[in-house]
Order: C-alpha cells, then sequence, then structure tokens
C-alpha cells in the first residue's frame, strides 16, 4: 500500500509540475494590453467606465467593461510585481483548474491523468494571461458542484458566492448558468426515464440554487445589462467575422487535431461502452459540441464535459493484479524523478520571465510606439487592429485609437471602414478623410503602407522591419 501511494502521489506531482511548467506562456495576448490600462483607469478613477474612454472612433459610446475586476487585478499584480507576478499567476489558474478536471475523472489515477493531459493538450490555444482563463477555471469548478451536488446538495450553496465573483470577473459566467439548467433538464428527464428516482429532491434544491444565482446576475456595475450582454456577444457578427476565436475550428489547423480527437474519442467510448449512457450525460455532451464546433472559444467547456466521460467510462485502470501495484517501494528514485521535474519547471518559468521583453518586442511595435511617445501625432492615427490595445497601453490618453480588440465595442460597421482601408480597396480614401486621419501606424507590408507611400501628401516618419508610421503633410 506504502508503495502504491508513493507512485501515485509521484506520478500526480510530476504531472501537475508538469502542467505548471507547460502553462507558463508570456504576455503576448494583444488584448492584454487595453485590459492592464482599463484596470488602471478603474484604479485611478475608483470607478468602472460605462462609456469607451480609448478611442476617438467610439468615443462616449456605450460600453460594458464586464472583466472590470479582472482587469483591475491584472493591473494591481503588473504593477506590483511586473509581468513575470501575471504568467505566474495565470499559470497558477491553469493548472487549478486542470486539478479539478483531475477530480472528476474516475478513481483509477493513470487513467485520470492521462486523460487530463489530454484536456490540457486541447485548450492549449487559449492559454496564456487572458481574462477567459477565469471562466476557464471556473467552469470546471462549477462542474465539479454539480457532480458531487448529487450525493450532498448542500454543496450547491458555494455557486451564490460564485456566481457574484464571476459576473464581476467575466461574462463567462453564464456558463454556470446554462450549466446548472442543463443538469436540472437532465435530472428531469432521468426520472421520466426511470434512471432515477422520481422522489429524488435534490432537482427541488437545484432549482432554488439557480433561482438564487439569476438574482445575484444584477450585482455588477453594469445591473442588468448583464443578462443580455453573453447573449449579445454570441450573436454578435462583428466576433464571428473579424474574431478568429469566435469562428468555427478550422481542423485543417494541427492545433485543433486535439480537440477533434477527443470528439472521436467521446463518440468512440459511447459505441463500446457495456453500460447506456445517462442522458443527463449526452445532453451535455451534445450542448458542449455544438458550442465548441460552433465557436473556438467554447472549446473547453466541450473537453471539461468529456474528458471526465470518457476516463470514466475506460474504467478502474490499472486492476489492483496490474505491475504498477507491486512495485516495490522505491522512495528515492520516486524524490528524483520529483526534484527533477521541479528543476525543470523552475527553469522553464526563469526563461519565459527572463525573456517577456522579447516576446512582448516581436508580439507589438515597441520601436515604432517609442517614436510616437517622442514625437506625438498631430492629429487622429489609423492603427493595425492587433496593436490598438498596445497603443491605448502607452499611449493613453494623448493618442486615441481607430480600432483596438474591444469589438462588441466597435461594430460591424467600423470593422467594415477598417478592413476596406486597410486592405486599401474601396473608400480608402474616404474613410481615412471622413475620420480626418493624419497618421498611420501598420506593417510596413500591408497593402495600405504600400499603396500610401505612392499616394500624394503621404510620407514615412518612421520605418522599422515591423511597423511603418506614414504622416499627412497636406490634404490633397
Amino acid at each position: 500500500m506504502t508503495s502504491t501511494l508513493a507512485t501515485k502521489h509521484t506520478f500526480l506531482i510530476v504531472l501537475f509540475l508538469g502542467l505548471f511548467a507547460m502553462t507558463v506562456r508570456n504576455v503576448t495576448d494583444p488584448d492584454v494590453w487595453w485590459h492592464l490600462k482599463t484596470g488602471e483607469y478603474i484604479a485611478q478613477h475608483k470607478s468602472v467606465p460605462h462609456a469607451d474612454p480609448f478611442s476617438y472612433t467610439r468615443a462616449g459610446a456605450p460600453w460594458i467593461a464586464h472583466e472590470w475586476l479582472t482587469e483591475l487585478g491584472m493591473y494591481e499584480l503588473q504593477r506590483t510585481t511586473g509581468f513575470g507576478g501575471l504568467i505566474l499567476i495565470f499559470a497558477a489558474l491553469l493548472a487549478t483548474a486542470f486539478f479539478l478536471l483531475y477530480l472528476r475523472c474516475g478513481p483509477a489515477p493513470y487513467v485520470a491523468g492521462a486523460a487530463t493531459l489530454c484536456a490540457a493538450w486541447a485548450t492549449a490555444p487559449i492559454w496564456g494571461v487572458r481574462p477567459q482563463v477565469l471562466s476557464l477555471l471556473l467552469t470546471s469548478l462549477w462542474l465539479l458542484i454539480l457532480e458531487r451536488s448529487e450525493r450532498n446538495p448542500n454543496l450547491l450553496w458555494w455557486t451564490l458566492p460564485l456566481t457574484l465573483l464571476w459576473v464581476n470577473l467575466h461574462a463567462g459566467f453564464a456558463l454556470g448558468l446554462v450549466l446548472s439548467a442543463l443538469f436540472l433538464a437532465g435530472e428531469f428527464i432521468e426520472k421520466r426515464l426511470n434512471f432515477i428516482p422520481a422522489r429524488h429532491t435534490h432537482s427541488r434544491t437545484a432549482a432554488f440554487i439557480l433561482f438564487l444565482d439569476l438574482l445575484l446576475v444584477p450585482l455588477n456595475p453594469n445591473r442588468l445589462r448583464m443578462f443580455s450582454y453573453p447573449i449579445e456577444t454570441l450573436r454578435s457578427a462583428a466576433m464571428r467575422n473579424y474574431i478568429a476565436e469566435w469562428a468555427s475550428p478550422n481542423f485543417h489547423h494541427a492545433e485543433y487535431w486535439p480537440f477533434l480527437l477527443i470528439i472521436l474519442a467521446a463518440f468512440a467510448t459511447l459505441s463500446i461502452s457495456r453500460t447506456p449512457p445517462r442522458p443527463r450525460d449526452l445532453i451535455l455532451l451534445l450542448v458542449g459540441l455544438y458550442a465548441s464546433l460552433a465557436s473556438i472559444r467554447m472549446i473547453p467547456l466541450f473537453v471539461l464535459i468529456a474528458i471526465p466521460f470518457i476516463a470514466k467510462l475506460l474504467g478502474n485502470w490499472p486492476h489492483s493484479d496490474h505491475p504498477l501495484r507491486r512495485v516495490p517501494s522505491r522512495t528515492a528514485f520516486n524524490a528524483v524523478i520529483v526534484l527533477a521535474m521541479a528543476i525543470f519547471a523552475s527553469l522553464r518559468i526563469a526563461h519565459v520571465i527572463d525573456h517577456q521583453p522579447e516576446a512582448e518586442a516581436r508580439q507589438v511595435p515597441t520601436r515604432a510606439v517609442a517614436f510616437l511617445q517622442q514625437h506625438p501625432p498631430a492629429g487622429p492615427i489609423f492603427n493595425h487592429y492587433d496593436w490598438g490595445g498596445y497603443l491605448i497601453w502607452k499611449l493613453y490618453p494623448s493618442t486615441p485609437v481607430f480600432i483596438d480588440g474591444r469589438a462588441d465595442l466597435y461594430g460591424q460597421p467600423l470593422f467594415h471602414d477598417f478592413a476596406d482601408a486597410y486592405q486599401f480597396k474601396g473608400p480608402w480614401q474616404q474613410i481615412l478623410q471622413r475620420w480626418r486621419i493624419q497618421t498611420v501606424i501598420v506593417p510596413p507590408d500591408s497593402a495600405l503602407a504600400i499603396g500610401l507611400q505612392s499616394a500624394p501628401g503621404w510620407t514615412i516618419s518612421y520605418q522599422d522591419s515591423q511597423a511603418i508610421i506614414l504622416t499627412m503633410q497636406a490634404h490633397p
């Protein structure tokens, strides 16, 4: 028994040290910069903005800062610990989400561990310093509570403080409410099909607590708007058409193959299982599958649903007579393995944090923005979409941006204008004139950069391999 526990504990420690090391990522997401600036704005003004303060194209327009508490926390963490603190905390959040998933994968530690690694592999594209990570963590915790509440309904009361926290952290709070509703629907169907006794009272408690969860949603700076905002985001044409993560996954890209393998594994497991699946599990799988095929953002939801389902159906492996159960005590050997993994994790963490400046310089035009700080633009600027957040972080309030990652704020018409101007097609000239644009900062190989170099009145103020700044000297 002692050797078995030692082996199992060593396996778990190595697994989650490895996962933590894997989830450590540089701060490179293009949206992180405006998240940080929003947090700074909240800290300085002691209030959450309800109108856009960062752009001139949507200045004063209503804006739902649904991630306000996350942004405030990110800013304070970056201010006190630098980017290293952000990197470590978000890696820890991801590792915790996978640990909660591991707890749902059945009693066989090696099957559960392998399944957890598959889940990590499939969700890797969304890792990083991003508010969505908090929704991944809270979804993982919410599912654990819902599943274990079948044995202890009082666990559902924990969803109340979670709802209050989540609705102020991220609009993904709606996932928790939807999952609670799906569990209730599944329980209702199972009663009708005699999967569980009709006298089962769990559903009454669950329905009452879901009702209380809904009552807590308006307890945020945006009040009742948080009921409709998640739906508006899902239906936003600008989100679907211009934001890659809101599009359907393209299985021609290798990064989505692990997700495809999990889909195939789920159906294969269903086909070979000797016992029929619970109707509730089927409902969750189908809803999660539909959501994940409709939007890349929803892939983690399906993974969190499907992985425990697959792991549990695989059974309790290894069995008691498996060789792994008869390994003699190797405490010293296990300690060496754990120490080696700890050293590897530490070296990787140090490497990632040390190379944050280089990673930042590869993703955003640090030198071009430094030039703009020394030579502030005389008029409105037109900027590359992915650079809008960084420009906000570095140049606000002196230089508002044309566009940034807040697609829900800008809407479809402005995205059309941006696309036409950036691609140097259609009414590009009228767009620049309408917004009185006098400075353009875009990649040097973009159609707009190439076109403006031969357009009357435009001259190059700055250029490097990453960005070019063109300035209007005189109106045509």
